[in-house]
């Protein structure tokens, strides 16, 4: 937990927040999508997090993608933005938060695949139909074929 986050929760405990979250939609020449296992629930998910006060949405996506996985990355555009009922989070405190995420199409730049082992466990690269396969959050139906679709439209595939 951040330190700006943790002060919040200091003063109203519990209570549900509303937060500002980025992802980094990475993906490889092949088209396949970098997913991060949770330590948490061990479900994949895009890698992200919450935005930091004064902190440009799609640089908070690349901060948290190196932070949890070790690999860096250039954002190339919006995916989407996202919110609603699967966004609503209650975690194994009682803190209940409320998501706003906005996920960024990126391109990997350097770095290498370290997940942190305290949020991410592994890293694995997944195409469109290999994704509907393991264990995800239930946010990431909503995200899932934007991203897909992001990466098709700027490579010439899909319709």
């Amino acid at each position: 937990m951040s330190p700006f986050l943790a002060a919040l929760r200091a003063k109203i405990g519990t209570d549900l927040l509303v937060l500002p979250a980025a992802a980094a939609a990475v993906f490889d020449d092949a088209g396949r999508l970098l997913l991060a296992k949770h330590a948490d629930d061990g479900t994949w998910g895009i890698p992200g997090g919450m935005v930091e006060p004064g902190e440009a949405p799609e640089t908070g996506a690349v901060r948290e993608l190196l932070g949890e996985t070790g690999l860096e990355a250039e954002p190339l555009g919006l995916v989407g933005a996202y919110g609603g009922p699967e966004f609503l989070i209650t975690y194994p405190g009682g803190d209940r938060t409320s998501y706003v995420l906005t996920v960024h199409g990126c391109r990997l730049t350097g770095g290498s695949e370290r997940p942190d082992g305290e949020e991410v466990l592994e890293v694995g690269w997944f195409d469109e139909a290999e994704t509907a396969r393991v264990a995800r959050p239930r946010d990431l139906a909503k995200v899932l074929p934007d991203a897909f679709g992001w990466w098709a439209g700027r490579n010439g595939h899909r319709g």
